[in-house]
């Protein structure tokens, strides 16, 4: 949801209850020192992402420049600005995986998804990434959707492979 220079419009994404525990967490640490980085923990936790308007509200809260906020969200992989899928989806493509067909695996699944790496699905079930060894080389090409291992991967089995996550019927 964009508002009409581009930027999310935060009173559409998200809920008032959402706003109100972000203002809560500020004042929670408002004028303590080295306060920046748990409000932006908790404020991920609530929120799920922090997009540039999250962080304009924080930044001002703070009293902090909004550069600050942005460097230390931009530095720690831990934070994102972009809205996250229910299932993060990482596919191996150390030299392994790579050498079976890891770079087909990624483009069928970036077909089938419609979406590239590093981002997220429209109806945010899925985010796709690329990670450089799983540790789990025997059994390359391999992907990893949410915790579980998917080996010996084929492009043929992509479809396949998503079908539950889709219909939430995950075996435990």
């Amino acid at each position: 949801m964009k508002a009409g220079n581009g930027e999310i419009d935060i009173q559409k994404e998200f809920t008032a209850g959402q706003l109100a525990k972000l203002d809560d967490i500020i004042k929670k640490f408002k004028d303590k020192p080295g306060a920046l980085i748990p409000v932006l923990e908790e404020a991920q936790m609530v929120l799920e992402f922090l997009p540039m308007p999250i962080l304009r509200v924080i930044a001002k809260g703070l009293n902090l420049p909004l550069s600050r906020v942005y460097g230390v969200v931009t530095f720690y992989s831990f934070f994102t600005m972009t809205p996250r899928g229910k299932h993060t989806l990482r596919v191996c493509l150390g030299t392994a995986c790579y050498v079976r067909g890891g770079k087909s695996i990624m483009e069928a699944i970036q077909k089938e998804l419609g979406v590239k790496e590093k981002e997220t699905t429209p109806d945010r079930l899925f985010s796709l990434e690329s990670v450089r060894c799983l540790g789990a080389c025997g059994l390359a090409p391999v992907i990893v959707i949410t915790e579980d291992v998917h080996g010996r991967m084929k492009t043929q089995k992509v479809k396949e492979i998503l079908s539950p996550y889709r219909e939430e019927t995950v075996p435990a």
